[in-house]
């Protein structure tokens, strides 16, 4: 069982930022169309992939929005992604009950140097951990995929990955992993007791 941290066992990023461009008067959506129309050369990326510092992120990151006509800054709106994220009860619920039952779990998380220090505990909850800023790739790179597959242990057609961002589901599903799109922590966790045919 491989997931996504971010949005998935951890709060969602996604709703942080858009509540912090609600807050500022930043146009909705705006850093994420960004992310994606810079990527994989833009700040973001380079970040997740661990080729910047959190300072030089802010620097470059700034650079890029001010180009499009609007200053975040980026160091206030990590902040907010920061005190949003705390973890999901639920889910870590399920990790546990998911090992009891003899599973591998492995967290495939997109992060960045500063925030890759597990400043919430959660490797104890996984067999396997990969983060984009130590191996140098990210989602939703195939090559991150077969990374988490060869460590597992396991086929893709063996593997199950839960993510809220429909992008790195679908490179997943088109290399035959199953997926599951986490929308909310209760639905997620039904839809993947089902395809596991177990009680989570």
């Amino acid at each position: 069982m491989i997931f996504d941290l971010g949005g998935v066992v951890l709060g969602s990023p996604l709703h942080a930022i858009a509540r912090f461009e609600k807050e500022r008067g930043i146009p909705d959506g705006f850093v994420n169309r960004l992310v994606v129309e810079t990527a994989p050369d833009g700040a973001w990326s380079r970040l997740e992939r661990g080729e910047l510092s959190i300072e030089e992120f802010y620097r470059d990151f700034d650079a890029e929005c001010v180009a499009r006509g609007h200053l975040l800054p980026a160091a206030d709106m990590m902040e907010a992604i920061h005190t949003s994220s705390g973890p999901r009860p639920e889910m870590l619920k399920a990790l546990e009950r998911l090992r009891e039952y003899g599973l591998t779990t492995a967290a495939l998380t997109n992060n960045w140097k500063s925030d890759g220090q597990d400043r919430h505990g959660l490797r104890p909850y996984f067999d396997v951990f990969i983060e984009s800023s130590v191996v140098g790739l990210r989602k939703p790179d195939p090559r991150i995929y077969e990374l988490a597959l060869e460590r597992i242990g396991v086929t893709a057609e063996e593997a199950v990955f839960l993510d809220d961002i429909g992008g790195n589901l679908k490179t997943a599903r088109a290399m035959g992993i199953t997926t599951i799109k986490v929308v909310d922590a209760a639905s997620a966790l039904a839809e993947l007791g089902a395809t596991l045919s177990v009680e989570l």
